[in-house]
């Protein structure tokens, strides 16, 4: 007798959404649910294994690059696949999330490269989740368009040699899709969104000339980017493609990443393409992973810490160095600012800041860089064509005069700037209005002409909470004041009745404010130090 056909993923508690049954085929859900059975169990060792490696951070206070893997390091001879020709110029990046009207605006926007977001700038909502798949679906098929309900501007796609290539981010190994179970468990939101994405769409891609590419955020160490090797080995392998069709890129946005870039390029060698810094989350994991260090890993206001600090000069030149060194592409980290409509001063000054990144990233040798809005994209462009002309990238720029030792990368103190009321202030104000918009479904919000995402609001609660625990103090109206509990909750209640004076009685009442408020206040004063905020967010979460 043959054995049963494996079952697909069930679909758990979730509201019908128009042409669901596109996306959540029973061939698709197969498919999720072999990933789900073959690699989540290896997840949940590597998550466990996060946990023992942050307790032995908390017991030396430092970090090391692996003695176990220095040969890896120290072999001059291999190389990551060569680029495919759809990811050799990336010298201009835009990130967004997936909803119709951005799909359209990102892939028309004039950048090289459009990272399609399911993580940090998205929200997951099940609606989030299907109908982004269903947009990159009908995008691929030009059958997508969209219409302001409130404007009544129409949108619809360029001609496909002037859109952009995309690069889709999927979930972090750590957050689960409850909605997809196989056998009552919850697949994590990482197979789910590459499982779908790659499944509908790695043959179409190849027809249009490009490819099933992935960004792959949160990761922290080389055996993470193994697991994401052998994924895209069985799955490429499921679908009868060739091996070595995705291309990857990996974002070193954990502390731990920084120290293992050659390990996760050579772990992806056959799918890799390139490194990211991703600069917030990046800063995130130092405060997440030294929060009782002392003193000395105390960040100032995340707005102080510039990519012009040591201890961030010191991971992007190392990034660089080892990308080139192994033919890998070398991207740059975001432009968050978003342009006023009604102060053209305050664009003029922050264009000014935008344009002093980028042309700072073109020089040290990055191959593209990453923005947050259309508006951007020409600024940025500016940058690298300056550096690199008709150039596709500068990997041949080796960067051999770099030399960064361990110390180097956790050399907070080497900062001059300190924690002030105002940053005790604004990490509170960010909090607040970044939860509220993420509990109604969006993960891309602009507050105070910044656009931010999770990992904004990460370091948001996290200084927060290593501030108090820290025992800050700062200088506030002619007084020494010490971050404390009773400061923050001060602040976060002043900060409702700001937002309710500036949007109304009514506005205030429909929105989620007072929840975003409590649930900021519970994991930035909790003494048990959640590792996600999504995690609990998560479970508020409704759709």
């Amino acid at each position: 007798m043959s054995a049963p056909a494996p079952s697909p993923a069930a679909v758990v508690d979730a509201e019908p959404l128009p042409r669901q049954d596109e996306v959540l085929t029973d061939a698709a859900l197969t498919f999720v649910a072999e990933l789900h059975r073959r690699f989540t169990p290896r997840r949940d060792e590597l998550l466990a294994r996060r946990g023992e490696r942050r307790a032995e951070i908390a017991r030396t206070a430092g970090l090391d690059f692996l003695p176990e893997t220095a040969a890896i390091r120290e072999d001059e001879s291999w190389r990551v696949a060569p680029s495919p020709a759809a990811l050799d110029d990336r010298r201009v990046e835009i990130t967004g999330p997936t909803d119709r009207k951005m799909t359209i605006n990102a892939l028309n926007s004039g950048a090289r490269i459009w990272l399609a977001d399911f993580e940090d700038a998205s929200a997951p909502t099940w609606e989030n989740v299907v109908l982004g798949q269903l947009n990159l679906m009908d995008a691929y098929a030009r059958r997508i368009d969209f219409t302001d309900p409130r404007s009544g501007k129409s949108y619809a796609l360029k001609d496909a040699d002037r859109l952009a290539t995309v690069v889709m981010r999927p979930r972090g190994w750590h957050l689960a899709e409850r909605h997809l179970q196989v056998d009552g468990v919850p697949v994590p939101g990482a197979l789910v969104d590459f499982g779908l994405y790659f499944f509908h769409n790695a043959k179409t891609l190849i027809e249009l000339g490009k490819g099933p590419y992935f960004y792959l955020p949160k990761t922290e160490s080389h055996l993470e980017a193994r697991l994401w090797n052998d994924v895209f080995v069985f799955a490429q392998d499921y679908v009868g493609i060739p091996r070595s069709t995705v291309r990857a890129t990996v974002l070193i946005e954990t502390i731990t990443a920084a120290y293992e870039m050659d390990e996760i390029l050579y772990e992806l060698r056959d799918h890799a393409s390139g490194l990211n810094a991703g600069r917030w989350d990046y800063l995130f994991s130092i405060v997440k992973n030294f929060r009782d260090g002392g003193a000395k890993f105390v960040l100032p206001d995340r707005n102080a810490v510039t990519m012009t600090a040591p201890f961030m000069r010191a991971y992007t030149e190392l990034l660089v160095r080892t990308c080139h060194k192994r033919g890998a592409h070398a991207i740059g980290g975001m432009a968050a600012f978003i342009p006023s409509r009604h102060d053209a001063e305050v664009n003029k000054v922050a264009f000014e800041k935008v344009k002093a990144d980028k042309d700072r990233e073109a020089a040290d040798g990055f191959d593209g860089s990453w923005v947050a809005h259309p508006d951007l994209v020409p600024i940025a462009m500016a940058s690298f064509d300056a550096v690199l002309g008709d150039r596709p990238h500068q990997k041949d720029r080796l960067r051999e005069d770099v030399s960064v030792a361990a110390g180097d990368l956790i050399a907070v103190d080497s900062l001059d700037a300190k924690p002030t009321y105002e940053g005790l202030r604004n990490a509170v104000q960010v909090g607040i209005r970044y939860i509220e918009a993420w509990l109604r479904g969006m993960g891309a919000v602009a507050i105070f002409n910044l656009m931010e995402d999770a990992a904004t609001a990460e370091i948001s609660r996290s200084q927060i909470w290593q501030w108090i625990n820290a025992g800050v103090e700062f200088e506030h109206d002619g007084r020494t004041l010490r971050a404390t509990p009773e400061l923050a909750r001060a602040l976060a209640d002043e900060e409702l009745t700001a937002i309710r004076a500036e949007i109304g009685d009514e506005a205030f009442a429909a929105g989620k404010w007072r929840q975003a408020h409590d649930l900021l206040l519970t994991v930035a004063l909790d003494a048990h130090y959640t590792d996600f905020l999504t995690l609990p967010a998560y479970e508020q979460l409704r759709g």
